[in-house]
């Protein structure tokens, strides 16, 4: 792991390569998992308030269960997250096709809200903790993003690139621009410790000959 500022950060981050693929994968981290997005503090006002700009994006069972639940629950422990639809898709959930995008991303797009989606849907697969002084930022490695991490290979994509511009929202552009040469510099010294790791390998493989 290495520093940028208080933030720590994990060296999958620097070196995985992610570009999401939703031809592939349908928007499935909007769909599945255990709960829904997890909510910084102040996001729960933004997504009461944004609501009724993205609720004709939605389907009626997530209405219905907006209207009944809210658009956020109480996960316990001071930990929120945003409703799912029968602990399924996010009820922020658009359709298009069988792909599940976000409808508070499409109404920023469309320039109808100021507010893209909260920042952990934003940041994945780049989850966030806390260790008391700083954050600690880890790669999230789940099956359903493989296509993500094959499309990422292609492209040459690393999942510190393709976060940009959310990266930059959480933590400014200043910090973006150390993180990047960290991750720069981090790449070096791994890639150094491999090449080295083999040719000590190598010796020992030639003295048991």
């Amino acid at each position: 792991m290495f520093n940028v500022g208080n933030v720590l950060i994990s060296d999958e981050i620097a070196e995985t390569r992610f570009a999401c693929n939703l031809a592939a994968c349908h928007g499935a981290c909007c769909v599945q998992g255990a709960s829904g997005a997890p909510l910084e503090p102040d996001e729960r006002a933004q997504l009461e308030k944004h609501y009724p700009a993205v609720k004709k994006y939605l389907t009626p069972q997530a209405i219905a269960t907006i209207e009944r639940d809210g658009v956020w629950e109480d996960a316990g422990r001071e930990h929120f997250v945003t409703t799912c639809v029968d602990d399924e898709e996010c009820v922020f959930v658009t359709w298009e096709g069988p792909v599940a995008k976000c409808s508070l991303q499409k109404a920023f797009f469309k320039k109808e809200i100021d507010f893209p989606k909260p920042i952990s849907c934003h940041l994945f697969p780049i989850r966030v903790s806390n260790h008391g002084e700083g954050d600690v930022l880890n790669y999230e490695e789940i099956g359903i993003c493989k296509p993500a991490v094959a499309s990422g290979i292609r492209q040459g994509m690393a999942v510190a690139d393709y976060l940009k511009d959310p990266l930059t929202r959480k933590y400014g552009a200043e910090w973006y621009d150390d993180f990047q040469a960290a991750c720069d510099e981090r790449r070096v010294l791994l890639d150094a410790g491999r090449m080295l790791e083999l040719e000590r390998s190598s010796t020992r493989k030639k003295r048991k000959r």
